[in-house]
């Protein structure tokens, strides 16, 4: 059964009440589109748990921080509607911009801590849009479930403690990272990269899978993130903004591995900047 497209907030409140009063669970897969197995993944997860599944589809304007990236970033709402036709998804949510940030919309959610560092580093201002529109996600789905990919594990965590610390009556479920061959982080940025770009990117989740093993065997964690880069720039890549060792729970930085943690990194290829992390121990 093709999955309901809405479009207006009315329409999917009265169908979310509706499931609510019937006592069904809700549950909520954000995206911004240009769907890959990735977040199809997201979507049978969530299938499977037995909820009514509501996907989102907005590409969000407060999470860019270049208005080119934004631009160029694909629309493929036909596409996406019809790799989720057979997924079992109840509904396809495609709010507008307007609905979402209606004229004199000016309230934003900062996450603190976790959000600082790394993307929050070289992305000024990135959480705070990502915080504003999963909240506002939340609010309007009425969801008692998400779902989010690893790969983006500094949003999860983010998104967590913004539900944590706000009371919110939401279950934030992270789900593994899916890989193209060769490792590849799967992406919606992916399709930007040349053939060339393509056949080099796996070198990224390789240098994350040589730090781990070094970090495993008792290397030093410095010396190892240092080889790290330098393996990145020799692939191809650059800059490489960051390759760092943090902690699994709170994104602390670590230079002993004496508790859960992530290896995590990013850096450009050509045009476009890839990110990856993998988890160590």
């Amino acid at each position: 059964m093709k999955p309901k497209i809405i479009r207006g907030l009315p329409k999917l409140r009265k169908l979310v009440s509706g499931w609510k009063t019937a006592g069904e669970g809700v549950a909520v897969v954000p995206t911004m589109g240009a769907l890959h197995d990735g977040h199809l993944s997201l979507a049978r997860t969530a299938c499977k748990a037995g909820d009514k599944v509501v996907v989102t589809i907005f590409v969000n304007p407060k999470q860019f921080n270049n208005p080119e990236d934004l631009a160029k970033y694909p629309r493929t709402e036909e596409a996406d509607a019809a790799m989720l036709a057979p997924v079992g998804v109840d509904v396809i949510y495609l709010p507008s911009v307007d609905e979402v940030y209606p004229p004199g919309f000016s309230t934003n959610v900062t996450v603190g801590d976790v959000s600082k560092s790394l993307e929050g580093e070289f992305r000024p201002g990135h959480f705070d849009g990502v915080a504003t529109i999963v909240a506002k996600l939340f609010l309007m789905t009425q969801a008692d479930r998400a779902y989010f990919g690893e790969k983006d594990y500094q949003q999860l965590m983010v998104v967590r403690k913004m539900a944590r610390d706000l009371n919110m009556p939401i279950d934030v479920i992270g789900c593994p990272t899916l890989r193209e061959p060769g490792g590849l982080a799967m992406s919606s940025r992916n399709a930007r990269l040349s053939a060339e770009e393509r056949a080099t990117a796996p070198a990224l989740h390789i240098a994350l899978q040589n730090a781990s093993a070094a970090i495993l065997a008792g290397a030093p964690v410095s010396t190892t993130l240092d080889t790290a880069r330098q393996q990145l720039v020799a692939a191809g890549f650059g800059p490489v903004e960051y390759v760092e060792l943090r902690s699994s729970a709170a994104l602390e930085p670590m230079m002993v591995l004496d508790r859960p943690a992530r290896l995590l990194a990013a850096a450009w290829l050509g045009k476009v900047r890839l990110i990856d992390n993998i988890a160590v121990g």
